[in-house]
């Protein structure tokens, strides 16, 4: 333990598990004071800071939210944004409804958070943003991500835009890009092929493995560790950028 995050207020969204229970985890080992959500706060428990059940797609919620943070907190130092949701199919898959659920969990939601919590970074003129994106974006394309790809891409975007208008008022803001990650999500999704296709969970499984050119599946503390360095002040000097941890899926 370096405390690389000591004396940092850092709010991490989707917490309960995967990438973003390890980044919870990363930033209070380092010194961070930790504001935790999700939408099921059962997951959240063992974790060490403050834990709060959280819709990051209900405006009103995260007004109400960020009114207490203030009281308690302060303004936040560090928002990591990390809620998301994985469709499964092309486009002739994908009804107007999962595109519009796609898009408000994967990327307004990431719009309704920054909206919220930047006002606060601009007063004290620093904060750090990381939204988690994926290299299934613009990155690149896989078979059946149609929506995911594009909410994926929407959130380079959005990174950018940010990053770009606040440069000047001490906020940074990023994005990380995974390959695929073990995680429990990546397991329904393994799940969920096998009984689409008929194909066995081993063979599925090995599937998503053969897309890794490293051979083997990332880690959430992999990604974590990234994530950490962007969060703390050692990156202070890099904002607006794309950040891949995909075992070389991109190449």
């Amino acid at each position: 333990m370096t405390d690389r995050l000591q004396g940092k207020v850092a709010l991490v969204t989707a917490a309960g598990q995967g990438i973003g229970r390890a980044i919870a985890e990363e930033f209070a080992a380092e010194g961070a004071s930790l504001i935790a959500t999700d939408l099921d706060t059962n997951k959240l428990s063992g974790l060490r800071g403050k834990l709060h059940k959280l819709d990051v797609r209900a405006q009103a919620d995260i007004e109400a939210f960020a009114r207490d943070i203030a009281r308690e907190f302060g303004a936040l130092d560090i928002l990591v944004n990390c809620a998301g949701f994985v469709h499964q199919g092309s486009v002739l898959d994908c009804a107007d409804k999962d595109w519009d659920f796609s898009f408000d969990l994967n990327v307004k939601s990431m719009h309704r958070m920054i909206k919220t919590f930047l006002p606060g970074m601009l007063e004290k003129k620093k904060g750090s943003i990381v939204n988690i994106s994926s290299a299934v974006s613009s990155i690149r394309g896989v078979p059946n991500r149609y929506v995911y790809g594009a909410t994926k891409a929407a959130v380079i975007g959005l990174t950018k835009a940010v990053a770009a208008d606040f440069i000047r008022d001490g906020i940074r803001c990023n994005a990380v890009c995974p390959g695929t990650i073990e995680s429990p999500s990546l397991g329904d999704r393994i799940t969920a092929v096998s009984q689409e296709t008929g194909k066995a969970l081993d063979q599925v499984r090995q599937d998503f493995v053969a897309r890794q050119p490293m051979g083997r599946l990332g880690t959430p503390e992999e990604v974590a560790w990234l994530v950490l360095f962007l969060a703390s002040d050692e990156s202070s000097y890099i904002t607006g950028q794309v950040h891949l941890v995909d075992g070389g899926m991109a190449l």
